[in-house]
């Protein structure tokens, strides 16, 4: 899945899955912000370990189980159709 890295005015970040599972995160974004890194994951894991490389803050732990899963099917598939519908409009 792909996630994307958000930065507004004031230099604070929002880290957020593209597309309707982001839609609500976004909203909390102040007029201005920008779209400055993506990167495609598998898991929760996979999409934080990149986001602290990308950072610079060492390497990414966690203990729970459920962040090693990978992002269920009808994620991606959702995902998939609202990238496509938004490149529509």
């Amino acid at each position: 899945m792909i996630h994307e890295l958000w930065e507004d005015a004031d230099g604070l970040d929002l880290f957020c899955l593209a597309g309707p599972k982001g839609d609500g995160a976004r909203k909390l974004l102040a007029a201005g912000a920008k779209l400055i890194w993506t990167v495609d994951a598998n898991s929760h894991y996979e999409a934080m370990t990149a986001y602290y490389k990308f950072k610079g803050w060492g390497k990414y732990t966690t203990d729970q189980e459920w962040d090693m899963q990978p992002y269920p099917e009808e994620w991606v598939k959702e995902q998939q159709a609202g990238l496509e519908q938004e490149h529509q409009e």
